[in-house]
């Protein structure tokens, strides 16, 4: 029997090395395409999570209505820029939800490199999620097949 590459420690490991990597970088936080918490980096508690994982579901959906409406080709990335943060939400090509808040102090153009390298990357730490079989009976083309180039 093959063992799975998945692990809790080695996501909580990338997520950490992602935050560390950015100066100003305050947490991070990958959920499921259903909104459910795979990992997170330190400092995100129970509360914190909860309420990410409720954001970021009503943000991708937003997001994935935008792109249906205005016609402009798969949803890559979101950014929301508040007066004291940003938040950073990429979706993987396996279908997870990468998010990560920084603070305003910090270089957007790094954080959105490392969010990019990160999504990247991110296959050997995360589960691959496969498309609701009514997607593929309907003729509609799949989230994770739309972000593709």
């Amino acid at each position: 029997m093959t063992q799975s590459v998945v692990t809790a420690d080695g996501l909580t490991e990338a997520l950490n090395d992602l935050v560390e990597r950015v100066h100003g970088a305050e947490c991070a936080v990958v959920l499921s395409p259903d909104g459910l918490l795979l990992g997170a980096s330190r400092d995100v508690d129970d509360q914190l999570a909860a309420q990410l994982s409720s954001l970021v579901a009503g943000l991708e959906a937003l997001g994935l209505a935008a792109t249906r409406v205005c016609v402009g080709g798969a949803l890559r990335q979101i950014v929301v820029q508040m007066a004291r943060a940003f938040l950073f939400v990429a979706t993987t090509n396996s279908g997870a939800i990468l998010t990560v808040r920084i603070g305003a102090e910090a270089e957007v153009g790094d954080m959105a490199y490392e969010v990019a390298l990160f999504v990247g990357q991110a296959d050997r730490h995360l589960p691959v999620y496969l498309e609701p079989a009514s997607a593929a009976t309907s003729g509609e083309t799949g989230a994770a097949a739309e972000r593709r180039p």
